[in-house]
């Protein structure tokens, strides 16, 4: 049972409401059109967004019950876990937006896979549009060593080799990325970093350089399709406190599956 008044009310004011936002962005000659959905929220965006192909959601990472102590909204984290296409997270503050965000810095993670640099056609269209600087950064992880006793010198001096190792072919890797010729023209600065903590090292980078949007591939070398994200993007999905770029990896008609689900299939087989 439902009051039908109320309802109608509701979706009345929903479709004022977006007038108002229309008429608001085509003063900046964008084209826009509206449409009043009726169902579930998360559910209702996700199926819009495949049934009409679009290459991308915007969203904000809370929404009308303001912010929480969670990185995102329970609305927002069904969106990005049900959708299958690329993201933008927009991170909303207190108070009232007075301007349009810039993205005068923008941060690239990246680990040398063909996969991560899936971001950087996007990245390179939005640093020409606001003039940005682009951050190339690769982390080289420091080997995890056996921790049933302290490590003896053999054990320090093997580690320090794959990680010296690593940082030779990570500086060749991002100097070859700095030279291509979609990057021209376009303000470009590489960050190498040796850490145990990758995720730690790169939300500590994002602050010292004051960085406005982080730009990441869905997935990495090391990701796997029956999961939507990476472990990187999970992390910045979550405890990121700028803007995020997520670009889909994963074909458009290809559905994330889960373990549990695998294994009925082959279980019914």
């Amino acid at each position: 049972m439902f009051d039908l008044l109320n309802w109608q009310i509701n979706k009345t004011k929903s479709a004022l409401y977006l007038d108002k936002i229309q008429e608001r962005l085509e003063t900046s000659n964008i084209r826009v059109q509206t449409e009043v959905l009726e169902g579930l929220i998360a559910e209702g965006i996700t199926e819009y967004a495949q049934s009409r192909g679009m290459k991308l959601i915007i969203l904000s990472s809370h929404g009308r019950h303001g912010l929480t102590q969670w990185g995102i909204s329970s609305v927002t984290q069904k969106t990005i876990l049900s959708a299958q296409t690329s993201l933008l997270i927009v991170r909303a503050h207190a108070g009232e937006l007075t301007e349009a965000p810039v993205y005068r810095n923008i941060l690239v993670p990246l680990d040398g896979s063909q996969r991560a640099e899936n971001v950087l056609p996007i990245v390179t269209q939005l640093a020409n549009f606001h003039k940005s600087k682009i951050h190339l950064v690769q982390v080289i992880q420091t080997p995890e060593m056996a921790r049933q006793m302290p490590p003896v010198r053999e054990d320090v001096e093997l580690s320090n080799r794959v990680v010296e190792r690593n940082r030779e072919e990570a500086e060749r890797y991002l100097e070859q990325l700095k030279s291509r010729s979609y990057l021209e023209g376009i303000t470009i600065q590489t960050h190498l970093i040796a850490s145990d903590n990758a995720a730690l090292a790169l939300h500590q980078l994002a602050d010292q350089e004051q960085i406005d949007l982080v730009a990441l591939s869905a997935h990495g070398y090391s990701g796997n399709h029956q999961w939507p994200y990476g472990s990187m993007v999970n992390n910045f999905i979550m405890y990121g406190k700028v803007s995020l770029l997520i670009v889909q990896d994963l074909p458009a008609k290809q559905e994330p599956t889960s373990p549990d689900l695998l294994s009925t299939e082959r279980a019914e087989r």
